[in-house]
């Protein structure tokens, strides 16, 4: 169990050291965070909703965060390229996103051209109906890209890295709020970057 909790927090520290120094990224994660607590809500009564909210808000403003937002420069603070970094990502780097987000968007084009989805669905006959189509795939893309970077993970560095790193993946909302609750307020005096003193182990 110890070294679980040390994997993850080790995780959840290079996740914020190495990819988080822009405050408008740090702001659209605080919205990310704050929409996928009310997807998990939604788990219960309504996964299919719960997936369009997920993707549609809080992935979209994730991952625009991290594409348009986090500078892709030399990392000073860490002393290391962003091409290294890349190459150290646990999880998702911007390459296996970039494959993650194209299944994604393929996704209702996939149902618009096959209707029943080879027989899962019967077709929509409505717009609402396609779009609840459209969520049910989501949610299988989303949770079928958490188990298999899991999955993966347990061959390239061991079940307990692979299980930390779902841990982390799935409490990130919560842990994301604590981190850049104030980010919005750095944003409004001008801050564009974190400077990153406060974080930094000794």
């Amino acid at each position: 169990m110890n070294n679980f909790l040390r994997t993850l927090e080790v995780q959840r520290w290079d996740d914020h050291r190495y990819y988080h120094h822009s405050r408008v990224n740090q702001s659209l994660h605080l919205l990310s965070a704050i929409s996928f607590l009310c997807a998990y809500a939604l788990l219960f009564t309504d996964p299919v909703a719960a997936a369009l909210v997920a993707w549609l808000v809080s992935m979209t403003s994730r991952q625009a965060g991290h594409f348009f937002f986090e500078p892709k420069t030399y990392d000073e603070v860490n002393q290391a390229t962003h091409e290294h970094k890349e190459a150290i990502k646990v999880g998702y780097n911007l390459h296996r996103k970039i494959v993650l987000l194209a299944i994604w968007a393929l996704a209702p084009v996939l149902l618009w051209i096959e209707p029943t989805l080879f027989g899962a669905f019967e077709p929509a006959t409505t717009f609402e109906e396609f779009v609840r189509h459209v969520g049910a795939m989501w949610l299988v893309v989303g949770i079928g890209g958490l188990l298999f970077r899991t999955v993966h993970l347990f061959f390239l560095q061991g079940l307990t890295a692979g299980l930390s790193w779902m841990t982390k993946i799935l409490t990130d909302p919560f842990h994301d709020i604590m981190l850049y609750y104030k980010a919005p307020f750095y944003l409004l005096r001008g801050e564009l970057i974190d400077p990153m003193t406060s974080h930094r182990r000794a």
